[in-house]
């Protein structure tokens, strides 16, 4: 796994885009500031002049209702787009397993950085590993996916809705609200937070969520100086992992309403091993359906083929 990078310095929010300097449209949170500002000193680092542009979007505003019943992920990403496309700022730093699989017109992923850890994290002020939960015990999660994956390992769990950003997450942990939360470890370790972690569940536990750890950066399709400016920070590996792992959410229908989980890693030089996993929320252990598929991928076509047959097994098998 990737090791975290220390946070970086950033300058104050840009109110105003600078026509001679890149501006980054970003979420108000710690955790999107936190990312959007390493990106900006990765920038910075390669000689280009970069401020910050922090918005509130209407995923940030929502947080008595499950993303999966007022629109999906994608609520997270939409004001920075229109940003974008106003002019008043140049790119957009998305935590990738937050962006539709399918942009907008004249929106394209430009780049996408080397991946922190992808696993989920156990976060807990009284066990150390969801084994050691008592039967009936409060587990917070916002992800269909966790529930259908938490139910598979442990069924007698009571597992209740958990929104609001990461540090909001951890305060009603820390309120007694839950027993323990489920959280991407990247976050975590990212904020300098890994103390918290008391288990990371392995892919073979838990199936991370496609991107999962992953920056992406969004651009208008126009802007050919962002693209070449970006190219250099892009990590081919991780780019080819995580397109894979969202054409199965795309070819399955690429709604958070679903509870699907995508993974890839390299096995070999140019051997990707993609798994991915269905589950039905209703079922009391979840329903979970898995498959895995593997093939040479040097190409982001090979890519999208591989995450496409992983989406067709998951169909085959009964995935809806």
């Amino acid at each position: 796994m990737l090791a975290s990078p220390a946070s970086p310095a950033f300058s104050p929010l840009a109110e105003v885009p600078n026509l001679s300097k890149f501006v980054i449209a970003t979420r108000e949170s710690r955790l999107a500031l936190w990312q959007a500002g390493h990106v900006q000193s990765l920038l910075q680092a390669r000689g280009h002049p970069v401020g910050l542009l922090g918005m509130t979007t209407r995923g940030d505003q929502i947080l008595d209702r499950s993303l999966s019943k007022v629109g999906g992920k994608g609520l997270f990403v939409k004001e920075l787009e229109v940003a974008l496309e106003e002019g008043r700022a140049d790119l957009a730093v998305h935590s990738l397993k937050d962006v539709p699989m399918d942009l907008p017109e004249g929106f394209q992923l430009a780049c996408v950085l080397e991946r922190e850890d992808p696993r989920d994290a156990l976060v807990s002020n009284r066990f150390d590993r969801l084994a050691d939960l008592p039967a009936g015990s409060v587990v917070g999660t916002s992800s269909l996916r966790r529930v259908v994956l938490l139910k598979a390992l442990r069924p007698d769990l009571r597992i209740e809705p958990l929104r609001g950003n990461l540090d909001t997450r951890l305060r009603k942990l820390d309120d007694g609200a839950y027993e323990a939360i489920v959280l991407a470890a990247a976050g975590l370790k990212r904020l300098g937070l890994a103390g918290r972690i008391r288990q990371v569940f392995e892919p073979q536990e838990m199936l991370p969520a496609a991107g999962q750890g992953a920056l992406g950066i969004e651009v208008r399709r126009e802007r050919a100086d962002v693209t070449r400016a970006l190219a250099d920070l892009a990590h081919q590996p991780t780019w080819l992992a995580v397109a894979a792992e969202r054409e199965v959410s795309r070819a399955m229908g690429g709604s958070c309403s679903m509870p699907l989980a995508a993974f890839a890693r390299f096995k070999q030089a140019n051997e990707l091993e993609l798994h991915a996993a269905w589950g039905d929320p209703e079922a009391a252990d979840g329903g979970l359906l898995r498959v895995q598929v593997s093939g040479e991928v040097g190409e982001l076509a090979q890519a999208v083929a591989l995450g496409s047959a992983a989406a067709a097994q998951l169909r085959a098998g009964g995935a809806r």
